[in-house]
């Protein structure tokens, strides 16, 4: 009896161990599937490894192709520290009578500013396209090529209103970048940004085109910009935007940014807008542009609703200056500009910047429609005056005079300036159009004042102007009759800023 019991227990032992033999092989093999699936899914496949070794290839021929192109721009500027007011007040006589000259909180007279940058070649014998804000007023530009060679650039000419500078080094045989066509830029397109952030030469990153044309940014007054999410940091300015074929799409000239990094969004100026100023600045050191006389705004819903119009698009015409080319041409305010020389003026970017690239004196068509009637006009374009708000009308003055009214920009008062500010009919003079930061009368003088006396005479125009402050000599103090709001007032300027 024991015996058979014992039997009976050593078979159910055999028995419960052929069945956890079993779930264990079981679990072994589940397992062992599992991971050969795991295994399976993280492995790449040879289309996509192929396709990402080739796109890697690729980004470093491109990349090989463009740097040797690209160079570091070195600026030195001398600051005179009298313009500091922490500067003025360490020189006080009271201050010195008690720290004397060797304070430990004594300012020298001048400081040494220094800035870095980038730029391009594009020229053999050592033309360089950068922006103007990398080496406008510089004491002296320093430029490192790739193979770290040092040269000493020299400014050919520089141009605010695109950003765009052209500079020159000494040398020849260089390797110059190829010119690529930005009209042909598509939102998605991968493109690399090559320069030298914060000093880092030679430095090349990635990304794509977020939008093109892109205007009203703030950067400068004529903006077509490419934008893209490529990384640019300080020392990036003037650098290359290029494209999958190594090709310049355009000029890395600016960051949104509310710290001061790079957080996502760059700016560059196209290539087709670069190469028109650059071969202008090599020609002649300047850009010649052309002008419309008129203040033109954008078209919107509402201000077609209230001018009856049918079409979306188009510039409307908010003022004509008086004489200026488009009232020769018989253009009224409140016409919408629908085409310039054959081609679409949809909006007011569209327009300036078509106009500005034509050259004074050419006689094209221009559309435009009035009370609902498309008309033509033939309009001979003018030059651009120098001053910036010269199509507010008249004619600017075109002086840039060795003194103290330096940076300070005026034009006659035209009838329809005289309504638009409510001016008596006894306020003669000229008009402030704009304050350079860099003048004298920064602070003193504001756009919209009206000089009718420099030095206690009288003037009536720009060419009196002209005439009387020519002779003023350049540290003498000016003093001005200005009608300033309801009011005359006396104003003086002197180096004091």
């Amino acid at each position: 009896m024991l015996n058979g019991k014992k039997t009976i227990v050593g078979i159910l032992l055999i028995v419960c161990g052929l069945i956890a033999g079993l779930i264990i092989a079981s679990n072994f093999n589940i397992q062992n599937q599992s991971l050969a699936q795991i295994k399976q899914v993280k492995e790449v496949s040879p289309q996509s490894k192929d396709f990402l070794i080739q796109l890697s290839s690729a980004l470093a021929d491109v990349s090989d192709v463009v740097k040797p192109s690209v160079v570091n721009i070195s600026t030195q500027k001398t600051v005179d520290t009298k313009d500091n007011p922490m500067g003025r007040f360490f020189d006080d006589p009271m201050f010195k009578r008690f720290f004397g000259d060797e304070s430990p909180f004594h300012m020298p007279k001048k400081q040494e500013s220094r800035a870095l940058g980038s730029g391009v070649i594009i020229k053999e014998d050592g033309y360089i396209v950068t922006n103007s804000h990398v080496v406008k007023d510089m004491d002296e530009i320093k430029v490192i090529l790739a193979d770290k060679t040092e040269y000493k650039g020299k400014i050919i000419g520089t141009d605010p209103k695109t950003d765009v500078a052209v500079i020159k080094i000494d040398a020849h045989d260089l390797p110059v970048i190829k010119m690529g066509d930005s009209s042909k830029m598509k939102v998605g397109e991968i493109v690399l940004a090559v320069g030298n952030p914060f000093g880092l030469n030679q430095t090349v990153t990635m990304g794509i085109v977020s939008a093109v044309g892109r205007s009203e940014v703030g950067i400068a007054d004529y903006e077509d910009f490419i934008q893209i999410d490529a990384p640019i940091n300080p020392g990036n300015s003037g650098g290359a935007l290029v494209n999958a074929s190594g090709e310049l799409a355009g000029i890395n000239t600016a960051i949104f940014s509310t710290s001061g990094g790079y957080q996502g969004i760059g700016f560059a100026i196209p290539s087709s807008m670069v190469k028109n100023v650059m071969d202008k600045l090599i020609k002649s050191g300047k850009v010649i542009r052309g002008w419309l006389g008129v203040n033109i705004q954008p078209l919107t819903p509402e201000l077609s609703k209230s001018f009856g119009l049918k079409e979306k698009d188009g510039v409307l015409i908010a003022d004509v200056v008086e004489g200026g080319p488009a009232e020769k041409a018989g253009l009224k305010r409140g016409d919408l500009i629908i085409s310039f020389d054959s081609k679409d003026a949809s909006n007011t970017r569209q327009l300036r910047n078509l106009v500005a690239n034509t050259l004074p004196g050419a006689t094209l068509d221009l559309k435009a429609v009035r009370d609902g009637k498309e008309m033509s006009f033939k309009v001979t374009v003018g030059e651009l005056p120098d001053a910036k708000q010269a199509a507010a009308g008249g004619a600017p003055s075109s002086s840039e005079f060795l003194n103290r009214l330096k940076g300070v920009g005026v034009q006659d008062i035209t009838a329809s300036i005289r309504e638009r500010f409510n001016y008596p009919a006894k306020v003669s003079g000229v008009i402030v159009t704009n304050v350079a930061d860099d003048s004298s009368a920064f602070n003193v003088l504001k756009q919209g004042d009206v000089i009718q006396e420099v030095n206690r005479k009288r003037i009536n125009n720009v060419k009196e102007y002209d005439s009387i402050v020519s002779k003023i000599k350049a540290e003498e103090d000016i003093l001005l009759l200005v009608y300033r709001g309801t009011a005359y007032i006396y104003v003086t300027i002197t180096g004091k800023k």
